[in-house]
């Protein structure tokens, strides 16, 4: 038995020269399945809930060959990978529905910091205690899983001294989201927001994770992992999700890992206290992503989110064995050793690559990687 996922994917539009131009009203109306974002430059796609890893991995890749025949049908346009306008422009503001007041307000609100390119990686827990159970885990360690993704070193060309300048810029909102201790905890709280107009609605919450369901803040039925930065490699997007998903299941055959019960943190502060602590590490992941030096949860000692992670990966390896999922698991430690994207994208710019060419290399490896899973792995699935 597995949980079921499902994944909600932003990604730019543009040029194989690695420019990126706005397309997403065109395409929304003339593909089904894409949605559009504030921002003309980027369009979104939403994968079915699925259990199996297999059909995941092409429930990601298929919309994405279906949308580039389309976007070569409009010219010579391509997807490009990366969190943010590598190449510009951050000045302006393109709207792709002028008419929408909602998209006014986060304009007007926010600029071009909330125009950015993510993955958001849903996972069903139908029971909604559970669910904030699994919240508060999951949001404790929402950082490592930056970590893993952080896709975006560049901001109009230049290197901006984070590994996901995504993260840095991006305006969490309400400022502080407390540790959820209940469901009514969140009912009660999301209330409360929406009456001060801290929250414009009940999907303006911004934070690393949220609950989500059809009826939000009441029907609840999935955690939404929103930190990570766009993956575009849906094999490495998937070890990342085998990941959240083999901590899940360790939380759900042994509920003592609750942050708000198994940390050694003073009691009479703890929630406050891991909410200050999680938000710093959010900051120390977007700065250094796998290189980063965090506080663990449980005690507030210092450690590498790299060891953090490995340490993870071996605590729930078995899990995932179990649950005959590892070999997507594994590919976790290929990103260990050789990077996220964003630190093998500053090497190579500190090697003295221009960043036009480095996303220029990036946009036709994804292009390939793409054909060759279609071609060798979801066709045969069709057959």
């Amino acid at each position: 038995m597995l949980l079921s996922k499902g994944f909600e994917v932003e990604m730019y539009t543009g040029t194989p020269q690695g420019d990126i131009v706005g397309l997403s009203d065109q395409i929304v109306a003339n593909l089904e399945g894409f949605v559009r974002e504030p921002d003309n430059r980027n369009v979104e796609y939403t994968t079915a809930p699925l259990c199996s890893y297999d059909r995941l991995l092409c429930a990601l890749v298929r919309p994405r060959r279906l949308l580039r025949n389309y976007l070569h049908q409009l010219g010579d346009y391509t997807l490009l990978p990366g969190s943010t306008l590598s190449l510009g422009d951050t000045k302006h503001f393109y709207r792709s529905d002028p008419q929408n007041p909602y998209h006014t307000y986060i304009e007007q609100t926010y600029g071009t910091d909330v125009v950015t390119a993510s993955i958001h990686i849903n996972i069903g827990i139908p029971d909604p205690e559970k669910l904030i159970q699994a919240i508060r885990l999951v949001r404790v360690e929402a950082p490592l899983y930056l970590a893993l993704s952080a896709s975006s070193p560049f901001l109009d060309s230049q290197l901006t001294g984070y590994h996901s300048t995504r993260w840095h810029l991006f305006p969490k909102t309400p400022a502080v989201v407390p540790l959820f201790e209940s469901h009514r905890h969140f009912i009660n709280w999301t209330e409360e927001q929406l009456q001060k107009g801290t929250m414009q609605n009940v999907r303006h919450l911004w934070s690393s994770v949220r609950p989500n369901g059809d009826r939000r803040p009441y029907n609840l039925n999935r955690l939404e992992l929103r930190i990570c930065d766009l993956m575009v490699n849906p094999i490495a997007l998937l070890a990342v999700t085998a990941l959240l998903e083999a901590r899940l299941w360790q939380l759900l055959e042994n509920p003592n890992l609750d942050p708000l019960q198994h940390s050694e943190l003073p009691a009479s502060s703890r929630a406050e206290d891991l909410v200050a602590l999680t938000d710093e590490n959010e900051i120390q992941a977007a700065h250094h992503s796998l290189d980063a030096q965090l506080r663990h949860w449980q005690d507030g000692r210092f450690i590498v989110a790299r060891d953090w992670i490995e340490q993870l990966y071996q605590e729930v390896w078995p899990i995932a064995k179990k649950h005959g999922f590892s070999c997507f698991l594994a590919p976790v430690k290929k990103i260990l050793r050789e990077g996220c994207t964003a630190q093998q994208w500053t090497h190579l710019s500190q090697q003295g690559w221009e960043t036009r060419v480095i996303l220029q290399q990036a946009i036709q490896e994804m292009k390939q990687q793409e054909q060759e899973f279609d071609e060798q792995i979801c066709q045969p699935l069709v057959a």
